[in-house]
């Protein structure tokens, strides 16, 4: 399970725009998104630096929690 911290992210699309981020390396990932701590915990097989890359690549700095 990956915990990534998204400080830029600020309201629902944002938070859309993360999950459809994720969804586009793994499909099968079970994501979950706290707007309020601005924490994205991720259940997937895909390496740390493929989901944080897609994240960083829909346009949203991120980092391990």
């Amino acid at each position: 399970m990956l915990k990534l911290n998204v400080p830029d992210m600020t309201c629902g699309h944002c938070a859309g725009v993360v999950e459809k981020a994720v969804r586009a390396v793994d499909p099968a990932a079970t994501v979950t998104v706290d707007l309020s701590s601005k924490l994205v915990t991720i259940d997937t097989a895909v390496s740390i630096a493929a989901v944080s890359g897609a994240i960083q690549q829909a346009g949203y700095a991120n980092k391990a929690a």
